[in-house]
């Protein structure tokens, strides 16, 4: 194979300086901002002489504290970008100026869907809705499905292949399809698009990766196309995702909240990954070519759970395309690109589990040779991702136990201060939402957007807990062989049944009964500091009954709570607008002066 090297430098003289300030300017506020809570911290503990238990707080609150200083700075920077700049995301993505959106398909695309086991009905439905679009558009015969499957069910494999005959039988003629399973699925998802790169990649310049919840609109996929074909110097070109309305009270709660911290947190973040941001895995598209030479993966030493394949593999291919001189981009735009979220507490803390394993074996690639220094740091900031959670229960735990006295009033403030720091991203987009009358009316109006935001606040503050000791336990069993493999994720919005809530949750639910005794014990005046704490771990299991209950998602819907802006709105493209149909116009509660509801 040829060496697909860039045979450029991205960017220009100018502009890599000008990212170069950036990145070192974001890094400074970053350390001013963590030395200063650390300060505060230290403040609150020492009263007098130091000791080994204040020690080890302070230690593990600079644990907590990358991703809360890096989540508030992103947020920060992304809503003055939002409020002082015309065009934010060109501004931050210099490649979205780079077409006008006319500009004629000329390159050969695969679009890769990454199948195990899934709900073939479903699949169907979203592939029927892209190639059917992609037929309409006349640009078809530029594009090729691959059904690229890892199942190993009989009775799927079968419903996989009927429905790959259906969609060639009826789409053929414009967007070829072709049904591939693997017998020996080595590798995960990796290993799956791998095999595809080896049999067919030289016939395609791009690829688009799917995933087997994926939807995503032909203008949406045509744009990623024209701009690959026009940015040589792009290997990949990521979308930003946003979730599919659900009937799961759980995922609905859950994806407002997202969209509502992702715009501000992303164009910040682009602000200063420039040239070296992140890959999901999946509603992205790929350079073909110096993916296959340069992002194979390796397997790593030693046995599962930390060694052999890799599991997270998305962030580490993105850092090999990086490495090899080629960018990394992301799309700063929320349209056009959904996935479905987990509808259950259970399903979304076993994808956060085999998240986290697939990020603890990011430590074997920490001194790889060559990485460029932001890349490194993306490495050492996936892990630290996990790592957050059980220093802040020992933190927690330290602090109960510990009987020296502390300052009280300091405490205080730095508990506002971090509170409020880890919710900036969503205050920011809040803000901006509420400050648009159109962006409110595509929310559903201010009443609907603030109550909406109110309940997703609580909801997020239950669950962080029960999501903590997850982790927490899942890495203590990390050495000892725990894992969690690679199997279909639950999609329907079923109801959690209380035997299985049971049985995934007690840990939580006696964590919470003994941290409720001590808490008690030791500062029964501060009620509110630590009620939502061990109200999310005591909780736990009617909390994840309670959130997949589908009549509960339902009365959601019909309020018009924590709904996502499609919606509210009819879709540009009508025949996606079935994926949102269901839920209907919310009813008007009132109409201001300027025909908002209100």
């Amino acid at each position: 194979m040829k060496t697909t090297s860039p045979p450029f430098a991205a960017g220009t003289v100018s502009e890599r300086a000008l990212l170069r300030r950036r990145r070192l300017g974001f890094g400074a506020l970053v350390l001013g901002t963590s030395a200063a809570l650390l300060g505060l911290m230290a403040a609150t503990l020492f009263v007098g002489p130091l000791d080994a238990l204040g020690i080890a707080m302070l230690l593990l609150f600079a644990l907590t504290l990358p991703w809360t200083t890096i989540g508030f700075w992103n947020a920060a920077i992304g809503f003055a970008l939002m409020h002082f700049t015309r065009d934010p995301a060109g501004l931050v993505a210099p490649h979205l100026r780079s077409i006008t959106g006319k500009e004629p398909i000329a390159s050969a695309t695969a679009l890769l869907i990454c199948i195990r086991n899934e709900d073939a009905q479903r699949l169907e439905r979203n592939l029927e809705l892209m190639l059917g679009g992609l037929a309409a558009t006349g640009e078809g015969r530029w594009f090729h499905l691959y059904m690229l499957s890892d199942s190993n069910d009989a009775a799927i494999i079968a419903d996989e292949q009927a429905v790959a005959a259906r969609l060639s039988a009826r789409f053929g003629a414009d967007v070829a399809v072709t049904y591939r399973r693997r017998e020996q699925g080595g590798g995960f998802k990796a290993g799956n698009i791998r095999d595809f790169c080896e049999r067919w990649g030289s016939r395609h310049e791009f690829a688009i990766v799917l995933d087997a919840d994926s939807v995503m609109t032909p203008a949406a996929m045509l744009r990623l196309v024209r701009i690959m074909q026009v940015q040589p110097q792009i290997g990949i070109l990521q979308t930003l995702v946003t979730g599919l309305p659900s009937a799961s009270a759980f995922a609905r709660i859950f994806q407002f909240g997202m969209r509502l911290g992702m715009r501000s947190y992303t164009l910040g973040a682009a602000s200063w990954q420039g040239d070296s941001g992140p890959y999901w895995g999946h509603n992205a598209i790929l350079r073909v070519a110096p993916f296959t030479e340069h992002c194979h993966l390796p397997v790593l030493p030693g046995q599962p759970p930390l060694g052999g394949d890799v599991l997270s593999h998305d962030q580490l291919e993105a850092v090999l395309m990086r490495r090899a001189g080629y960018e990394v981009r992301v799309l700063p735009d929320e349209s056009g690109s959904w996935e479905e979220n987990p509808p259950t507490l259970p399903e979304f803390v076993r994808r956060d589990l085999r998240w986290c394993q697939g990020n603890m074996q990011y430590f074997h690639f920490l001194r790889m040779p060559r990485l460029l220094p932001v890349s490194r740091c993306q490495l050492g900031l996936a892990i630290a991702m996990y790592a957050g959670a059980p220093a802040w229960l020992g933190l927690v735990a330290l602090g109960l136990i510990r009987q020296l006295p502390m300052q009280p009033e300091l405490g205080s403030v730095l508990f506002a201060l971090t509170m409020g720091m880890s919710f900036a991203p969503k205050l920011a987009t809040l803000a901006d939402v509420l400050a648009r009358p159109a962006l409110r009316q595509a929310y559903g109006g201010s009443l609907r957007v603030v109550a909406s935001a109110v309940l997703e606040t609580l909801f997020s503050m239950l669950l962080a807990p029960v999501s903590a000791v997850a982790v927490t336990l899942f890495l203590l069993g990390l050495p000892f062989g725990r894992q969690v493999g690679w199997t279909a994720q639950h999609r329907d919005a079923e109801g959690v049944p209380l035997r299985l809530a049971a049985r995934r949750l007690w840990p939580q639910t006696l964590l919470g009964v003994a941290f409720t005794v001590l808490f008690w014990r030791a500062v029964p005046g501060a009620v509110w500091l630590w009620a939502p704490f061990v109200l999310g771990l005591a909780g736990a299991i009617p909390l994840a009954i309670l959130s997949a209950h589908p009549r509960v998602g339902q009365l959601l819907a019909a309020v018009g709570l924590c709904r996502v802006p499609e919606e509210a709105r009819p879709h540009a493209e009508p025949e996606f607008a079935a994926l949102f149909a269901p839920f209907g116009p919310a009813p008007r509660l009132a109409v201001s002066a300027a025909g908002e509801g209100e």
